[in-house]
């Protein structure tokens, strides 16, 4: 099989789909690539890096040739086009955000791989990308943080007097806002966190984090089979605002990071709430690019309100290049052979594997995601 890496094309992004390391492992799985000049030069893997681990270098990536192309994010018109008929494709495509991708991906006979629709089970942990950056997000999120603060985070005792211990609170403990506890804590701060999903209060614990939440009957059903968190009723939502009301104006630095797939980031904090912080305080909203969870964020933009800082970051991982790149490079090892026939090499999705079920967007023509698929979809 051809694998073409392609550089990206979005504003900012620094990670590219395949790094020198991968690419050894999958020319010695009995794989060619081509890596498109410049590709991995953002995250520090130069051209001749790939070259020694036995990838060539093109200006266009071969991508008229290959078998499977890969980015990190959703594919340019022009690519789309110069892709030729039954190959694939697989990035994080964010279907959501631009359907009509999807559906050109599709009427071009591309066989398209969300890879953040990669099921959540345990034999796809290594294959997810959704996970892997998330938990780089989350630690960036808080060295962004502590950089925006401009205070120290640990205690300290000194001769001239004693520094109080930044308090941190973390609004949504997936994968990003373990992280974002774990590095907190590590900094030295006090770290609370909340989330309305029963099963995070523990691991919240774990971390040495307190955990704030009216945990009523409501409160012990709030999760779902796929583990995100339901939409909660206009009662309980009262009863959890006053409760982080009161809670947020005695925190120096709040992280948000809740995202329901498909739709619009929940409001977590109000503007009423946002201003009840004292001056210098930071927020760190991760969900600024689906509209935010706090409406006086802005995406890639640092907002000032009555002395409290507001950062809406739309790509934190993309400011750990190197590290994204590995880490979603070997998710896309780890999904290769679902791509691939054992004996003959050729691209052949596993069209009955679960895992293909829940991130292959098209088939031959045809939308075949639920959530996309088309009136002819087969």
């Amino acid at each position: 099989m051809k694998i073409a890496v392609l550089k990206e094309t979005a504003p900012g992004e620094t990670r590219v789909a395949a790094t020198p390391e991968t690419v050894k492992k999958i020319t010695a799985l009995g794989h060619s690539v081509a890596v498109q000049t410049g590709a991995g030069a953002s995250a520090s893997y130069p051209d001749d890096l790939y070259q020694q681990a036995g990838a060539t270098i093109s200006t266009d990536g071969g991508i008229g040739g290959a078998d499977l192309v890969v980015k990190v994010r959703r594919p340019t018109e022009a690519e789309i086009g110069a892709m030729r008929s039954g190959s694939g494709f697989a990035s994080l495509l964010e279907p959501y955000g631009d359907r009509g991708v999807v559906e050109a991906l599709a009427k071009s006979k591309i066989d398209a791989v969300a890879m953040e629709f990669i099921p959540r089970i345990s034999r796809a942990q290594s294959m997810d990308a959704l996970s892997s950056q998330a938990n780089l997000a989350g630690y960036r999120a808080v060295i962004e943080g502590a950089a925006i603060y401009g205070r120290a985070f640990p205690m300290m005792m000194t001769a001239a007097g004693t520094i109080a211990a930044a308090k941190v609170f973390i609004m949504g403990v997936g994968v990003a806002g373990l992280q974002a506890i774990a590095t907190a804590r590590r900094l030295g701060a006090v770290v609370s966190a909340t989330d309305v999903r029963p099963a995070t209060k523990e691991q919240v614990a774990s971390l040495g984090g307190k955990f704030v939440a009216v945990e009523d009957e409501e409160f012990k059903q709030a999760e779902t089979t796929a583990g995100y968190a339901k939409p909660m009723s206009a009662e309980y939502q009262a009863k959890q605002a006053q409760l982080v009301t009161e809670h947020i104006a005695k925190q120096d630095i709040v992280i948000t990071t809740a995202l329901i797939p498909g739709r619009a980031a929940p409001v977590l904090i109000t503007e009423a709430q946002a201003k009840s912080m004292r001056p210098g305080s930071v927020i760190i909203d991760l969900a600024v690019a689906q509209g935010g969870n706090c409406p006086l964020s802005k995406p890639d933009a640092l907002v000032e309100v009555g002395g409290v800082k507001i950062m809406g970051f739309t790509n934190l991982p993309a400011r750990l290049p190197s590290d994204s790149s590995s880490l979603y490079a070997k998710n896309l090892l780890a999904l290769l052979p679902l791509l691939t026939d054992k004996d003959s090499k050729a691209f052949a999705p596993a069209w009955d594997d679960e895992i293909i079920k829940g991130a292959m967007l098209s088939k031959s023509g045809a939308l075949i995601h639920p959530h996309f698929a088309s009136a002819s979809a087969a």
